[in-house]
Formats: structure tokens, sequence, C-alpha cells
């Protein structure tokens, strides 16, 4: 009997209930950290939201979106890195 009790950190971590939330968190905690992970960016580009593992940005100039735009791939990995998971999988401007 004892072994049918699961903790409360089981049972978020792997109830496909609570996958939805977790997920929601962890997209939140990227706009939230964005600027812990890119300050010099802090200035120049605005954290929209995230759906979907997409980020999406808003830049200061075309300019800049064009240089953040080649760039993504390795800015998705800096954040995925980070979280140490795959938390996003695009970038859209």
């Amino acid at each position: 009997m004892l072994n049918s009790f699961r903790s409360i950190t089981e049972i978020i971590n792997n109830e496909s209930a609570f996958e939805k939330f977790r997920k929601s968190a962890k997209e939140n905690e990227v706009v939230d950290k964005f600027y812990l992970i890119f300050p010099e960016l802090k200035k120049t580009v605005s954290v929209k939201s995230v759906k979907k593992q997409i980020l999406f940005l808003t830049a200061e100039n075309s300019v800049l979106k064009n240089e953040l735009f080649l760039n993504r791939k390795l800015i998705v990995e800096k954040i995925n890195n980070y979280f140490k998971e795959k938390i996003i999988i695009d970038i859209k401007f």
C-alpha cells in the first residue's frame, strides 16, 4: 500500500495534467530572464511573449532586426543552454 503514494513533486513533474502549466511557466521564465541572458539587448530589444516555443521580439530598428534574425539559431541555443532544456525552437520579430 505504501508503494501507491507519490510525492507532490513527482506528480507535478510527471502528470500530463500539469505539463501545460509547467511548459507555460518555463516559457514565462524565458521572458522574465531574457535580459539576464542578453543584458546587451536591454535598450534595443523588447521581449513580447513566448507561444508554442516561439519567442516573439521587437527590435529597435530594421538593421538590428536583421542582425538578430541572422543569429536567431545562436540565440535559441543560448537560451536553451541557460535553462538546460529545449524551451525555445524559434524566434519571430
